[in-house]
């Protein structure tokens, strides 16, 4: 059993979860031509809490996570007692005073991954005054449950390299949708409480392993993205081929913690090449940031689950705790300057209270 950590920023979070379908596109996963995408999205905002209210539950159905549990190697049951953890925001809260509208960022997750898989990460953000829309892909999530109890379980072709190219366009358009969506709720929330508090001109977008190529692609596709952070991924070859106009920033490790977790050579290779190719390709701001000893796993909530992500050696050599704080310094840092148009000194150079970074930056 755990508990999050209490975000550092002054604000209360509130969360709402919505249910939309996208009568325009057909479900490619399934064999029904009848069938079209449809999506969960969680939105964590702003808001005043009342501390005697009961903390939200941070997974539903954690059974609907096995297929996550054997992508990672590790037993089923290890993700049961996540029914009891609950998360710092409050379910339905009135949304805060002060700013009238708060600045978007849509968050997409991993391969076989969920909703809630940035859960302290997405917290943190929300605390200093983001609202956040975290995405389910269904059939690439690992389980997708909608409110009428069906399930969209991962689709185990979403292991093949191919396969998944092929679907990077079609899960980036699920951000876009959820975009428009979100310009929709803005209007007129059915909840009453978000209504005229997104403001649509400042959204930025970010993701991990997937779920950072999802956001480069939509990027890519979307100009009303305005800032793009992707963590410890490949880039798709038409991000590649054409690059991206957006300040970016690029969260990974290097090759020698890339190897030291068993990553193959190839993807090593892959990964920092193609990441590195668009970073040098920006018009415009750019951010390449190493974190040498984080594994994979580390820029997720999982180092939290159990202890047995450390034995495995699931998890890498770098302290959690000191992980995850600069995973998010540097997160916040980079919406708080593009999005907020903060100067923020942590991304001028090399950062005194951060000596493990490899920090490199372009600027026009």
């Amino acid at each position: 059993m755990f508990r999050f950590p209490k975000p550092s920023g002054p604000y209360g979070i509130g969360t709402l979860t919505y249910h939309w379908e996208d009568p325009s596109r057909p479900e490619v996963f399934t064999g029904d031509p009848n069938d079209r995408r449809e999506l969960m999205v969680q939105i964590w905002y702003p808001a005043k809490v009342d501390p005697s209210l009961p903390r939200a539950r941070y997974v539903r159905n954690p059974g609907a996570l096995a297929p996550l549990a054997r992508l990672l190697h590790l037993p089923e049951f290890i993700f049961g007692p996540l029914k009891y953890i609950t998360i710092n925001a409050i379910e339905s809260a009135p949304v805060a005073n002060g700013r009238s509208r708060f600045p978007v960022l849509i968050c997409s997750h991993g391969r076989g991954g969920f909703r809630q898989e940035n859960t302290w990460l997405v917290e943190e953000l929300v605390s200093h005054g983001y609202i956040v829309a975290a995405i389910d892909h269904p059939y690439a999530a690992s389980g997708v449950v909608f409110p009428d109890g069906r399930r969209a379980t991962f689709d185990t072709r979403m292991l093949d390299r191919k396969f998944v190219d092929g679907k990077i366009p079609y899960l980036a358009q699920d951000a876009i949708f959820t975009l428009n969506q979100l310009g929709t709720l803005n209007q007129s929330d059915p909840n009453g409480i978000l209504t005229r508090r997104l403001d649509l001109q400042r959204v930025g977008i970010f993701g991990l392993s997937l779920g950072g190529e999802v956001s480069a692609e939509a990027c890519r596709l979307e100009p009303r993205f305005r800032a793009c952070l992707v963590m410890d991924v490949w880039m798709p070859s038409d991000v590649v081929r054409a690059g991206l106009k957006q300040p970016t920033m690029w969260l990974t490790r290097d090759a020698k913690t890339m190897q030291l977790e068993g990553w193959s050579q190839a993807d090593i290779d892959e990964t920092l090449t193609t990441m590195r190719a668009v970073f040098e390709s920006l018009p415009g701001d750019g951010y390449f940031v190493q974190v040498p000893g984080m594994f994979h796993i580390d820029f997720s909530d999982a180092p939290f689950f159990s202890p047995l992500t450390s034995w495995l050696g699931v998890t890498g050599p770098i302290d959690g705790r000191l992980a995850h704080g600069i995973t998010s310094a540097y997160s916040l840092a980079f919406f708080d300057r593009h999005l907020k148009g903060r100067p923020e000194v942590l991304l001028n150079g090399p950062a005194k209270q951060y000596p493990e970074v490899l920090f490199e930056t372009r600027r026009p």
